[in-house]
This record gives structure tokens, C-alpha cells and sequence, in this order.
């Protein structure tokens, strides 16, 4: 019998116990803190837990509040009353409900792209890696894949699935003399990365669009934080600055965001339509009995209609006052940017008590450790919403400087804000 004490990984591609091993003893910190685990209910915007606590939410991805939104709330009801079922549970390549075709025409208009709804972001992209890495989303050449050392866990764990179809490497981020070296030695090149980071940043759409028209480089964005907070009609930061959408790119974004509803769209253009047929039969859970729930559907095209209307203005231009407004008061690396996250350091040892005292202070914002980022750079991350006033701003970033954040001087937070 294999002694299975003998049995050794390769950890090429992933490494459970450093992740596992170091990240846990954070995560019990956050629990003994009570940054954690917390139950709590919403209510005028304010959440309050059983014991009482109440606190202002700054870590949360709706962007733009349309999670709560009227008419997207009654989107999802309409339809649950039309369809009269909540999941039609088998998969789309066999029998689907029209609704679903409707939405994804809708996205689709609105994203001027062809649009493949799935359950998640996460589903979409492992279903999608694999089948990029053999050709068979492609010209049927396998190709070399770099993916961004920061790119999302969602990306990253295809690494190990995709290495057994072709060859698969790792860049430092936003390598772009990597990225062209390598599109020099291979005829087949595609790059797989964050269009808008999760830590706060954008991907250099305009120099890898110039790599795409100069070598024929191939792109897989996730512009899920960027998506509906950004660009006309919400088509995001990768779209708003790349000169189009063809078979080079493809992005995947998720609707749980921005957009406020659920599930992920794929947008893609210039791909046969053997292509679609073998994402809808072959790419994981996008051809499992799991798309998207009728509710999802009827709140996604309430959202979509939003998003034709000058109301979708409005919010991001509360969103970027918002921003602004934390901006002339704390700086971070972001400072200036229009994404609405900002990452204040804050040293290892010590990142999880600046967060409970700011949840003492009536504000959860999310303490960032490893492996969510590298050893030696935690961090709260503060997440901007257009529906906070400013007064809740002002007072976060009074406790936030309190707990260590920079404080940016009054001269300059006059001109700031």
C-alpha cells in the first residue's frame, strides 16, 4: 500500500498549504475580531446586528445600488409571475425558457457585443479558460497562455486544467514587454487578466490593444468591477478604451456588481457560430442544468432598461463625487482615479485590529491579507457606492486617518474636493 505521506505535489500552479497555512491564521483573527462570519440585517441603509452594533457597509460591490433598486426588485418579480418557475433546471444546449434568450439579446444590444449569460463570473471563466488553452475558442491552435500573476483567483485556479491542454506561464502584472517577447517566439498568444482589478487599478487596455493589431495577441479581460460603474451605457473601462471587440478579446463580467442583479455575461464578437455551440455544450457549468434563475433574468433586463436612460448617468456621477469626496481626504495609490475601490495600507501585523476598530466606529470595510494579496501588503479595502452621503465619507475617513490611513493636507483637500 502507497504510504500517502509519500505522495508529493508539484505546486506548480497552486499551492494549498502556503495559502491555506498562512491565510487561515488571518481569517481566525478576522472571526476572534468580529470582522467575520457577521450576521446582520439592512435596514434605511444602515445594517444592525442581533446584538445591536449598527454600521455603514464599505465593502460592498454594488457600485451603484441598483441591488435595491425599485425596478430592478420588480423585474424579478414580474418575470417569477410570468415564467411561473424559478430555476428551469436543464441545460440550455437541450431546452430553454425564452427568457433567457431575451436577456442576452438585451445585453447584448446594450454591450453591442454577443452576449453568453452564465450562473457566475467564476463559472464563466472556468469553463471558458480550458477550451481557449486546446484552440477550440480560437482557430484550433493551441496557444501559449500567460496569465497575470494578479489576476483573480477566478482565473487562476484554471491554470492547473488549462496546463494539460497547452503550454501555460505567469507574468509579473501588466508585464507588457513579457507579453510582447513571448507574442515574438509564438505564432498563438493569449493574455488572461483583470480589465479592472480587485485590489483598485485598470489593465493598460490601449498599449495591449496596440500588442493585438501589432502581433495578433489575443486578450481574456474579467471587467467585472468596472462594468455599469464606467463608460457609456455601463459598457465598462476595457470597452470603453479598446478600439473593439473581435475575436482577440473576450470579456467575461459578472452581473452581482455595478449592475446589480445576478449571474455573469460573456461578450464576445466575430466567433463562428460553432463556437457559441461548443461554449453552450463544453465550457463546464455554462452547459450545466444551472443558468441563470428566472428571478436573475427579470431583474437583469429591468437593469439593462435602467441602463438606457440618463438615470445610469446620474448614479455614476454620484459615484465619482463620492470617490472624489474620499479622495480630498485620504490618499491612497488609487487617489484620482475614477475606480471605486481604494486599498489604505496597513502593516500585516496589525491590519486586523485597524479593522475592528473601524467596525467599533460603525464602518465595515474589508481587511486584505494573504494570499488575497501578497505578504507585506494588507490593507483595508474601502469600496465607494453612489448612494452614501458624505457625511458617512467624511466620517470614515476621520476614523480611517485615526487608524493610520494618510491623511491628505487641507490645501490639497480644498483643490480635491
Amino acid at each position: 500500500m502507497i504510504d500517502q505521506k509519500s505522495i508529493q505535489p508539484s505546486n506548480r500552479f497552486r499551492n494549498n498549504d502556503k495559502s491555506v497555512g498562512i491565510g487561515n491564521a488571518f481569517w481566525d483573527m478576522s472571526e476572534r475580531n468580529g470582522l467575520a462570519g457577521i450576521v446582520a440585517e439592512l435596514s434605511d441603509g444602515v445594517l444592525r446586528t442581533a446584538a445591536g452594533h449598527e454600521f455603514v457597509n464599505f465593502s460592498c460591490c454594488s457600485y451603484l445600488d441598483l441591488d435595491s433598486h425599485p425596478q430592478v426588485i420588480e423585474g424579478a418579480v414580474a418575470a417569477l409571475r410570468k415564467y411561473g418557475v424559478l430555476d428551469h433546471c436543464i441545460p440550455r444546449s437541450r431546452v430553454q425558457i425564452p427568457a433567457l434568450l431575451e436577456l442576452e439579446n438585451s445585453l447584448g444590444e446594450l454591450f453591442s457585443a454577443d452576449v453568453v449569460s452564465a450562473i457566475s463570473a467564476s463559472a464563466a471563466s472556468a469553463g471558458l479558460l480550458p477550451l481557449i488553452a486546446s484552440g477550440h475558442v480560437g482557430n484550433g491552435t493551441r496557444p501559449l497562455m500567460i496569465f497575470d500573476k494578479n489576476c483573480h483567483v477566478s482565473m487562476a485556479q484554471a491554470k492547473p486544467v488549462c496546463a494539460d491542454e497547452t503550454e501555460v506561464v505567469t507574468c509579473r502584472h501588466h508585464d507588457l514587454d513579457f507579453i510582447e517577447d513571448r507574442c515574438k517566439e509564438y505564432s498563438r498568444v493569449w493574455y488572461i487578466c483583470d480589465g479592472s482589478d480587485s485590489l483598485g487599478g485598470y489593465a493598460p487596455v490601449k498599449e495591449l490593444a496596440a500588442l493585438q493589431e501589432q502581433y495578433g495577441l489575443q486578450v481574456f479581460y474579467d471587467d467585472s468591477h468596472s462594468v455599469s460603474a464606467y463608460g457609456p451605457r455601463g459598457v465598462g473601462y476595457v470597452r470603453s478604451n479598446s478600439p473593439g471587440l473581435d475575436d482577440r478579446t473576450i470579456v467575461v463580467t459578472t452581473l452581482n456588481k455595478a449592475f446589480g442583479t445576478s449571474g455573469a455575461a460573456v461578450l464576445l464578437n466575430g466567433h463562428p457560430k460553432e463556437t457559441l455551440r461548443v461554449i453552450e455544450r463544453f465550457a463546464g457549468a455554462l452547459s450545466y442544468s444551472q443558468p441563470l434563475n428566472t428571478a436573475a433574468v427579470g431583474a437583469g433586463l429591468a437593469s439593462a432598461e435602467i441602463h438606457r436612460t440618463s438615470e445610469l448617468i446620474a448614479l455614476q456621477g454620484r459615484l465619482r463625487e463620492n470617490i472624489a469626496v474620499f479622495d480630498s481626504l485620504v490618499g491612497t495609490e488609487q487617489s484620482g482615479s475614477t475606480f471605486p475601490i481604494r486599498l489604505v495600507p496597513v502593516d500585516d501585523e496589525v491590519v486586523i485590529d485597524a479593522g475592528r476598530r473601524v467596525f467599533e466606529a460603525g464602518f465595515y470595510v474589508s481587511p486584505v491579507f494573504f494570499p488575497i494579496v501578497a505578504r507585506g501588503t494588507a490593507g483595508l479595502r474601502v469600496m465607494m457606492r453612489a448612494g452614501q452621503t458624505e457625511e458617512q465619507i467624511r466620517d470614515l475617513c476621520a476614523v480611517l486617518v485615526g487608524v493610520g490611513a494618510e491623511a491628505v493636507p487641507p490645501t490639497h483637500a480644498r483643490l480635491g474636493g
